[in-house]
């Protein structure tokens, strides 16, 4: 059987690494990718140092049957790493990308599999993948794996003096940026701060201004302490079935909570402050939390990544509706940043070099710079970055062409809430891509664990 894999990302490398295991009926793979540091994809490209893996070792590995690989390749070259905070160490995510990379290779060498360097255009019905330079490669079963889209321009500002669209590589991008210069991060999630930090970390000493509707930060990771639910899981959310509802999930989380003697209304009150709260005095007591024995956030946090998944396509859309509605606040908990962020972060703060701006109502190219209108009023910057997370399930524009033919081909479909699903059995689509996936799934658990699933799917045919 012969496999195309369009896109050498994390999904690809999931993907070749199942593929390829020692006593698998090793297929013929075919991976398209243009890129210039295959397997790594988007995010863990060579980059600064101060850009870190976000999250534990233990989430981090391409097998979802072997939570320590990523652990075990990494070894003693976590030490220098280690987050005093988290308990962990959390690497540069170009280091990361070596592990990628390593592992890769690794399948390439144990299996029939070869990576061409071009841009996948097209895919006849009868699936042969066109790429750029005209050439057509046959194939029997076909993989999408081309990862998230771009950032969205929110301001209508591409093209502008001063402007960074989109700013990975930091190494690319930010040593353009004069130490001096007013910046205004548009965002406030991860990207954002890993754009604050980095910032600083270069040694910028100009103000650093984070702007956004509601000035809302990630929450902070805890340290995790390996306590596992007993109610709220993936298995009480399936004997559910049809009767999934948001109340019905809070009533699992109620009486976990109760079990451990934790009030669910302390939650509930600590989760509504988050859009009030000052950013700064927020942030310093979850970093005081880091290493609190209550478990209600660490819970919720885990539900977003295990339960969830099992429970959207069950739920009311009413009940989904409602949670996009609380998107901000969802994504917040279910994507931490990591403690020694957290620090740094704070310190920003508390020097007075950072400020969060809530209420922005635009941004324009003026006066040389850009003039920002927000809710306390007019402000100016010299240099504005794009800190937006592209939407759920957008199409990266260099998949855009291939996306487009495969719709009018009818071997993919838009789904209604963002994405695209398979339209013929031998298509599958991994990653951030695949429509039908709840908002907050995402990373490598979630990219890694449907490419072992669609990697036993292509193993029984």
């Amino acid at each position: 059987m012969r496999i195309a894999i369009i896109g050498a990302g994390p999904a690809a490398v999931a993907l070749i690494d199942t593929l390829t295991r020692p006593g698998a009926d090793v297929p013929e793979i075919t991976v398209f990718d243009p890129a210039p540091h295959p397997w790594r994809g988007r995010p863990y490209a060579p980059d600064l140092d101060s850009v870190l893996v976000n999250v534990p070792p233990a989430l981090m590995s391409v097998r979802p049957d072997d939570p320590q690989h990523y652990a075990s390749w990494l070894g003693g070259r976590g030490a220098a790493y280690h987050d005093p905070l988290l308990g962990a160490p959390l690497v540069p995510r170009g280091l990361y990308g070596e592990y990628l990379e390593e592992t890769a290779e690794k399948a390439v060498a144990a299996g029939d599999v070869r990576l061409v360097p071009a841009r996948a255009v097209a895919v006849t019905g009868d699936l042969r993948v066109r790429t750029e330079d005209g050439r057509e490669h046959d194939t029997d079963r076909l993989v999408l794996c081309v990862g998230s889209g771009t950032p969205a321009d929110l301001y209508g500002l591409g093209g502008a003096p001063g402007h960074i669209g989109d700013p990975y590589p930091l190494s690319r991008t930010l040593p353009d940026v004069r130490p001096d210069a007013s910046v205004a991060i548009i965002g406030s999630r991860l990207t954002a701060v890993d754009v604050a930090v980095s910032l600083a970390a270069r040694g910028h000493d100009g103000p650093i201004h984070l702007l956004s509707r509601g000035g809302m930060l990630p929450h902070v990771w805890q340290r995790p302490d390996g306590w596992r639910p007993e109610h709220l899981t993936p298995e009480a959310v399936r004997a559910l079935g049809a009767e999934v509802t948001l109340a019905a999930l809070r009533e699992l989380l109620r009486a976990e909570l109760d079990g451990l003697g934790e009030d669910l209304a302390d939650l509930e009150a600590d989760l509504r402050a988050a859009a009030t709260e000052d950013p700064a005095a927020r942030l310093r007591r979850q970093i005081e939390e880091v290493a609190s024995p209550l478990q209600a956030r660490r819970l919720l946090q885990d539900a977003c990544h295990t339960v969830m998944p099992e429970a959207w396509p069950l739920l009311p859309e009413a009940d989904r509706a409602l949670l996009r509605r609380h998107a901000r606040l969802a994504v917040s908990v279910a994507s931490p940043m990591v403690p020694v962020n957290a620090v740094r972060l704070l310190s920003l703060y508390d020097s007075g070099q950072l400020t969060s701006v809530a209420g922005v109502r635009s941004v324009v190219s003026a006066d040389g710079g850009f003039r920002i209108e927000d809710a306390g009023g007019t402000r100016h910057a010299d240099v504005v970055v794009n800190a937006v997370n592209p939407p759920p399930g957008s199409v990266p524009a260099p998949a855009a062409e291939l996306v487009a033919a495969m719709l009018a081909g009818r071997l993919a479909a838009r789904h209604p809430d963002g994405g695209i699903v398979p339209a013929d059995p031998r298509v599958h689509v991994v990653g951030d891509l695949r429509g039908g996936r709840p908002f907050l799934t995402g990373g490598i658990p979630d990219v890694a664990g449907a490419a072992a699933r669609a990697a036993r799917a292509l193993m029984r045919g």
